[in-house]
């Protein structure tokens, strides 16, 4: 099908959207993310929130919030974002009570991306990460699939990109590819180790020097961004951001180095 006026009826703001991802090969590639990413993030949701581990349940409605907002799904991101709140709350009783809405509002998606591709694209959790240009590698540390493959489709022509999905991995990577970084894109809200545990590493560690680091939040309060600028940081990227904004700041970083 692939009719952009589907979408549009069936009320997905991907006008607000191509303000933001540039072009429709774009949307459509982030909504191939969205399909291939959706299985593992709605487990996690699931079972954070049987193990009544509001933390990290937080964590990931967060990221389902920012993916939705990249992609016009109002609704979804509405809904994810009462959960999110919710759940920092630790309002239990909240989440049990309007998780199937949340849950549905996801498989309404999912049904509806679906007609427009007139297809079923399966579950992968494979991560892919260009291996030219070792010199000049970007660490993207960040929970959603989504937002990693964003960026590397705004940079990654110029730019390797090296993706870690949770702060282990991330503390990880930088240790074992700490000579060829050039900067590292961090996400602050993480599930198990998260972004300030990162940037512990790297003050304990004295890489700072080596690794100019940018935040990526989509938590605006001035708690944590002040707490954040507590670490020699670059700058904050913002949730939702565009290619120039983070052109801008890999720019910043490179002056660093």
């Amino acid at each position: 099908m692939m009719d952009i006026n589907y979408l549009i009826k069936n009320k997905i703001d991907v006008n607000k959207s191509l303000e933001i991802l540039g072009d429709i090969e774009t949307y459509n590639e982030t909504l191939v993310d969205f399909l291939t990413d959706i299985a593992e993030k709605l487990a996690n949701i699931k079972q954070y929130k049987e193990q009544k581990d509001m933390p990290n349940y937080a964590i990931m409605v967060h990221s389902l919030k920012s993916d939705a907002r990249y992609l016009g799904f109002t609704k979804l991101a509405e809904l994810a974002y009462n959960h999110e709140m919710e759940s920092k709350s630790n309002n239990i009783n909240y989440v049990y009570e309007h998780y199937d809405e949340l849950i549905n509002e996801v498989h309404h998606i999912l049904e509806i991306v679906n007609n427009y591709f007139d297809t079923d694209i399966e579950s992968s959790n494979e991560t892919n990460i260009k291996q030219e240009n070792v010199k000049k590698s970007i660490l993207i540390a960040d929970d959603s699939n989504i937002i990693r493959n964003i960026i590397e489709k705004m940079v990654g022509d110029e730019y390797t990109i090296i993706s870690a999905t949770d702060g282990k991995e991330a503390i990880e990577k930088i240790d074992k590819k700490e000579e060829t970084l050039i900067g590292m894109l961090l996400d602050l809200n993480m599930p198990n180790v998260d972004g300030f545990e990162v940037l512990k590493h790297l003050k304990e560690n004295n890489l700072f020097g080596s690794i100019p680091v940018a935040i990526i939040t989509g938590d605006d309060s001035k708690e944590t961004i002040y707490k954040a600028f507590d670490y020699p940081i670059v700058d904050v990227l913002a949730k939702p951001f565009n290619e120039s904004d983070v052109k801008r700041v890999i720019t910043a970083m490179i002056n660093l180095k």
